[in-house]
């Protein structure tokens, strides 16, 4: 037993009075109230906050755990500045990586890149092993010559739905597979890296990681059914460090068709360590954004939409799963709109928890429609560093880039996120883009779409345990929760002090004193 005083207690509970101290044992919350609770539970061990401020566990509401738990495996090509650099990353994986089978080039950048790469230069760098490089924001990749012909992908074939080939003037590929044009090529390079005893261990890795970020449960959004196995394998041998909501989809990134997985346990089923959340579907992509704008009058129309989604999203609303929308430009919101109104509409559900994942250029008309429908959107305020930064002060008429105070003004729910690992993931440092709206090369970002600390720590906790259908077990200090706890230093630097999950410390900054239980 554990009991908690001494420093500010954020209970994420509007309606409670002020508390001052949190009695924690088996795992749960069993006392929140004033300083009295210590004469009621004298035998319990003081955890003095010294000050210091105490916070629900924060939830990561759109992570991709089980892809970035795999990082470590690929080729990094993160620091990669020249073409040289790119073949000596590719010689040392393939050392120690022998054989024949598919290489995955990761951490590709081209704002940072001083060359640009297509299939003959990766030909030259890979040799005769099909390899992909997959952009930073998964949503596109270069392959080479060899992985082009095993996708069977060639002059004639045509450009996928919501994708597209990257050609040459005499019409063959250039090895640039663009969204739905690289979700296969996505699958492919994968699966030689997803033997599950190993992707258990790297997992568990990254997800102690996140826990010395203060993260206490995440949303896996788009995970295959493989790696739903591997979650399912460690919560039953209890080795999951933190919580994992999957958010089921197809092995094929971008695909909204989840076939036979459409049969499997729906939202909800599951416990407090492993629960199904809402089936993940795209409106359009993240790179070809879907746009309908304007820039100092001139139209802007830009990407495209994925025409299928209503179809698939509509044939899981059937089947008991929620659901959760990747849109990014405001054509692509506007179609991730029309769609959760149809869908809702016609099932007469009146809590239906739709989310909208990234919502990152909208306007005052999409702020109105998502508080009508009840749409959570899950936003990323981290990506104010590098869509503040690529954007290149580009500003649209009527609608802005990552509008939080926009959407939270209208009345809109905004779960917290990092969309790990396209971005970094700590809640507080993506926090403090948000409030500051400033990137790090010094561009005022849209500053008054600006939201304070305190709304960002609703965000993270109980507002992202909203989005999740979760706020019965988390994502706030009150009696019988889960005791998912963060101690924080929120002086001129915050910092993560401290991280409980179900009770126990997972981390500490303290040297040599990172593990305990209550």
């Amino acid at each position: 037993m554990l009991l908690f005083s001494s420093g500010p207690i954020h209970t994420m509970q509007a309606d409670r009075e002020p508390v001052e101290a949190v009695v924690v044992a088996n795992g749960r919350i069993v006392a929140v109230g004033g300083r009295d609770l210590g004469n009621a539970h004298p035998t319990a061990e003081r955890v003095d906050l010294a000050g210091r401020s105490l916070v629900p566990g924060f939830i990561d509401a759109h992570n991709h755990l089980s892809q970035s738990a795999l990082h470590p495996r690929f080729a990094d090509a993160t620091n990669v500045k020249n073409l040289d650099d790119l073949a000596e990353v590719v010689r040392h994986h393939v050392r120690a990586n022998p054989g024949d089978g598919w290489i995955r080039i990761c951490g590709w950048d081209e704002s940072k890149w001083g060359f640009a790469v297509d299939r003959d230069l990766l030909d030259g760098v890979t040799g005769t092993r099909p390899a992909v490089l997959a952009h930073y924001s998964l949503h596109q990749c270069v392959a080479n010559s060899a992985a082009l012909d095993d996708l069977g992908i060639g002059e004639r074939t045509p450009d996928p739905m919501g994708g597209e080939i990257g050609r040459r003037a005499d019409g063959q590929p250039d090895g640039m597979l663009i969204e739905r044009a690289w979700s296969h090529a996505f699958e492919r390079s994968l699966a030689p890296y997803c033997d599950p005893d190993r992707w258990a261990e790297h997992i568990a890795a990254r997800a102690h990681e996140l826990a010395a970020e203060g993260i206490t449960a995440i949303h896996d959004a788009a995970c295959a059914p493989a790696a739903e196995d591997v979650y399912r394998t460690m919560a039953a041998d209890r080795t999951l460090p933190i919580s994992v909501l999957v958010m089921p989809h197809s092995a094929a990134l971008l695909n909204n068709d989840l076939g036979g997985r459409l049969d499997g346990a729906p939202t909800g089923e599951g416990d407090e360590w492993l629960r199904v959340g809402p089936a993940k579907f795209f409106a359009d992509g993240g790179v070809a954004i879907a746009l309908d704008t304007s820039i100092g009058g001139s139209p802007v129309r830009h990407g495209y939409v994925m025409a299928d989604l209503e179809t698939h999203a509509s044939a899981a609303t059937t089947r008991g799963f929620r659901i959760a929308i990747h849109a990014i430009g405001n054509r692509g919101v506007e179609f991730a709109l029309d769609t959760i109104e149809h869908i809702t509409r016609r099932a007469g559900d009146t809590d239906h928890r739709a989310r909208i994942e990234h919502a990152t250029v909208t306007g005052p008309s999409d702020w109105v429609r998502m508080a009508e429908l009840g749409v959570v959107a899950v936003v990323q305020p981290g990506f104010v560093e590098h869509v503040g930064i690529q954007s290149q002060g580009v500003h649209f008429d009527d609608h802005h880039w990552l509008a939080f105070a926009g959407m939270a003004e209208a009345g809109v729910t905004l779960a917290g996120s990092s969309d790990d690992p396209c971005a970094p993931s700590a809640p507080l440092w993506g926090i403090a883009k948000g409030v500051s709206r400033s990137t790090s090369t010094g561009i005022a970002f849209e500053p008054d779409q600006s939201l304070p600390f305190d709304d960002w720590l609703r965000a993270y906790t109980i507002d992202a345990a909203r989005a999740g259908g979760q706020e019965d077990e988390r994502g706030s200090i009150a009696t019988g929760k889960r005791a998912d706890l963060v101690l924080l230093d929120l002086t001129d630097s915050p910092r993560v002090c401290a991280t409980y999950v179900a009770g126990s410390r997972v981390f500490s900054d303290e040297p040599g004193n990172t593990a305990g239980a209550a």
